[in-house]
């Protein structure tokens, strides 16, 4: 790995609602390199988006930060106060949205909203010489002048880039991207893609990409956290994930996914669906689900398994263990 940027040591973020505390991450474990690029995947309610706001501490009530720690370039950032996290946001560790026309003002022009974020992070200099070729670099042409418009006058994928020119402004060392292809279509989905690995390249900047989709991930990180129920599963270089994936979770992934090298008459599906967040089942989370599951499975926290210690690639699992193998299988019910 390259010089450690981003270090999150057991993260949990929770939400006290009426009926019981939420457990969205539930001690997490996750680790960004200078100029890396790496996936965070997992269905919709895993907690992916949590722990991005959890990064820039933009969590609202009843959200909090439990317990853990956000180590950004030798910092903690969950002990600075408020003021200095503001000094981080923008300038140090900058994200896009997944709904860029949520996250911009309609009343205000596009250079506007920029010039805003500029004369906060870089008040010497003038956000007029910087804005044109900064939404040039995206791949807006000259003779547009986006900065010009409002939001409303903009495309899906021009919104976006809008979104990612925002996002740099300040010349951040990490970029958060949240499922920033969502509400794309597929041909504006590879060209938003293409962009944010040339930006990457271009910056030495480091990205965290946050989707669902392993076809994303594949094209385009160089390590992969996959997410279930809260916590990691399962963490490798891109190619040994897709190569030797461990975790039934992860082969679930996988095989639900469509590929244009292999006919499938059916696709395979992973049966049932994410557990109440505030009623877990006990054991390993995915166990309700997992066809591979044993007695043991539902006893106890998985242990981490190393598959490959050269490239860093562990599970948590309690598959290939002796506890797993004298374990009895128990009737798995998919809820």
């Amino acid at each position: 790995m390259n010089d450690l940027l981003l270090n999150i040591k057991g993260l949990k973020t929770f939400f006290n609602l009426t009926r019981g505390t939420l457990h969205a991450v539930d001690g997490v474990s996750l680790k960004v390199g200078a100029g890396e690029i790496v996936g965070l995947v997992g269905e919709s309610g895993s907690g992916k988006s949590v722990l991005a706001r959890s990064v820039l501490r933009l969590l609202q009530h009843p959200g909090y930060i439990a317990e853990g720690e956000i180590i950004y370039e030798g910092t903690d950032l969950t002990k600075l106060p408020e003021e200095k996290m503001r000094e981080h946001r923008g300038k140090k560790i900058a994200m896009v949205f997944q709904d860029p026309l949520g996250y911009l003002n309609p009343v205000m022009k596009v250079g506007s909203q920029i010039e805003e974020a500029l004369r906060i992070h870089r008040p010497n200099e003038d956000p007029k010489k910087i804005i044109p070729s900064l939404l040039e670099s995206v791949g807006f042409p000259k003779t547009a002048r986006i900065w010009d418009r409002y939001p409303h006058e903009l495309s899906g994928g021009m919104l976006q880039r809008v979104i990612i020119a925002l996002a740099i402004s300040c010349d951040p060392k990490l970029l958060i991207a949240d499922e920033p292809t969502t509400a794309l279509d597929v041909t504006i989905q590879a060209q938003v893609l293409r962009l944010l690995k040339k930006l990457c390249k271009e910056r030495e900047m480091a990205m965290l990409l946050i989707t669902h989709n392993l076809g994303i991930v594949a094209d385009t990180c160089d390590r992969i956290y996959v997410m279930y129920c809260g916590r990691i599963v399962e963490t490798a270089d891109v190619f040994s994930l897709f190569e030797n994936p461990y975790h039934p979770y992860t082969k679930g992934l996988l095989e639900a996914t469509l590929s244009i090298d292999e006919f499938r008459e059916n696709l395979t599906t992973i049966e049932g669906t994410v557990p109440d967040p505030i009623n877990l089942p006990p054991g390993c989370r995915f166990a309700p689900r997992c066809p591979a599951a044993r007695a043991v499975c539902t006893q106890g926290e998985p242990p981490c398994v190393t598959i490959d210690a050269l490239k860093e690639h562990v599970a948590y699992c309690w598959i290939g263990t002796a506890e797993y193998e004298k374990s009895s299988s128990p009737v798995t019910t998919a809820n």
